[in-house]
């Protein structure tokens, strides 16, 4: 069995918390902005669409 023992002590048995550190101080720090940007434009043109969609479908009911 691996050691999971923290260097505080703390007793992880799944050994997660370790494994999260060791993620989040790999990751890149320059590529945060653009990852972020990228759902939330696909969220804008969604509903863009939804609401062009709801729109057209008004338009044929009533006509």
């Amino acid at each position: 069995m691996a050691n999971t023992q923290g260097p505080q002590g703390n007793h992880d048995p799944a050994g997660s918390t370790q494994m999260f550190r060791a993620f989040v101080d790999e990751a890149p720090q320059g590529g945060r902005q653009q990852a972020s940007s990228g759902p939330r434009i696909g969220l804008i043109v969604g509903v863009i669409a939804a609401v062009a969609i709801v729109a057209a479908v008004a338009w044929l009911a009533l006509k």
